[in-house]
C-alpha cells in the first residue's frame, strides 16, 4: 500500500504526540489509535500502518542485545548497560544471551547498528584478508 505525505505527517504527529520525555507511551499510542478508529477520517488505514511503522523502529532502536561466549558478570553487564544508555538515551531495554559459537568477546545489537568484537568476527576478518 503506497502512503500519501498527508497519512505520512499524521502519523508523524500521532507519534510525536505519544511521546513522554522522549520516550514513548503505550498507553498514548492506544489511546490515539482508538481516536482514529473512532473518527475514521479519509486515509486513516494509511496514516495507522505508518504510525504502526514508526512504534516498531522506536522499538527496536531502544532495544539492545548483547551476546557472549560465556555469561556475564554483573558488575560488567551494568558497566556495558550504562555506557550504551550514556550512548543511546535512557528506556533502553538491554538483554544479555549467551552465544559460544562467538569463541570470546561480546556482540552488541542497538537498532540496526552492530558492534562486533567477538573472537568469531575477528577470525572471519582474518580469513577473508588471506582469500583476498
Amino acid at each position: 500500500m503506497r502512503i500519501s505525505k498527508q497519512s505520512r505527517r499524521e502519523a508523524k504527529g500521532l507519534f510525536q504526540a505519544c511521546l513522554v520525555n522522549g520516550l514513548l507511551d503505550e498507553k498514548r499510542v492506544r489511546e490515539m489509535i482508538q481516536q482514529v478508529l473512532k473518527v475514521k477520517p479519509r486515509g486513516y488505514l494509511a496514516t495507522l500502518s505508518h504510525l504502526e511503522r514508526l512504534v516498531k523502529l522506536d522499538l527496536e532502536r531502544r532495544t539492545a542485545k548483547i551476546e557472549s561466549a560465556v555469561a556475564l558478570p554483573a558488575e560488567l553487564q551494568r558497566a556495558v548497560q550504562e555506557k550504551l544508555e550514556r550512548s543511546y538515551g535512557k528506556g533502553l531495554n538491554t538483554s544479555f544471551v549467551q552465544n559460544p559459537a562467538l569463541i570470546g568477546g561480546m556482540r552488541i545489537k542497538v537498532g540496526s547498528d552492530v558492534y562486533d568484537g567477538s573472537v568469531r568476527a575477528r577470525l572471519t576478518t582474518l580469513q577473508e584478508s588471506f582469500s583476498s
